[in-house]
């Protein structure tokens, strides 16, 4: 039986923190799920479309991981695939607290879901997307913490020239 995991996030946008984690689950999991969340009270920069668009052509070449979108419950989400396990990245132990709670919910709401915490590598720790967003709205060079398009997508969503070069001469 195909082992698969789902990894449920915003990824608004997606950061190299992420395809960390996808990547080393596929050393666990045949197959890996990244399922974006349609949050209605959430106000993203990318829109759900825009999202898919991007993780797919970063996943095109990696045909074990689905790229996919839901709303709704996880746990709904989660029936309607053949997923065993949840996965959650970790960047320090602030972040294990609220995961804890979600983890707890989801098993309450499904006894048979399990949620493996996954530790971001060492060169992400620091990277959140937020973090990202907020340094690329300010004109911060953003390159090699998220892929070439994202890069350039958030360029686009903020109006900064390709080729500008920020105040301590970085290109953005």
């Amino acid at each position: 039986m195909e082992k698969v995991a789902i990894y449920p996030g915003s990824f608004d946008p997606l950061t190299y923190g992420h395809i960390d984690i996808v990547e080393r689950a596929l050393e666990i999991f045949d197959k890996v799920i990244l399922a974006i969340a349609v949050n209605a009270e959430k106000r993203p920069l990318f829109s759900v479309r825009e999202r898919l668009e991007m993780a797919k052509a970063i996943f095109k070449d990696t045909p074990n991981v689905i790229v996919d979108s839901f709303k709704g419950l996880l746990v709904d989400y989660v029936a309607k695939t053949n997923a065993k396990a949840l996965l959650r990245g970790l960047r320090a132990t602030s972040d294990f607290e609220y995961e804890f709670h979600m983890a707890s919910m989801n098993r309450s709401l499904n006894p048979h879901l399990d949620t493996l915490f996954m530790m971001t590598s060492k060169d992400y720790f620091f990277v959140s997307s937020r973090t990202i967003k907020e340094v690329a709205r300010l004109g911060g060079a953003v390159e090699g913490l998220v892929p070439d398009l994202v890069a350039q997508q958030l360029k686009k969503k903020f109006k900064i020239p390709l080729g500008k070069k920020n105040q301590i001469g970085w290109e953005v």
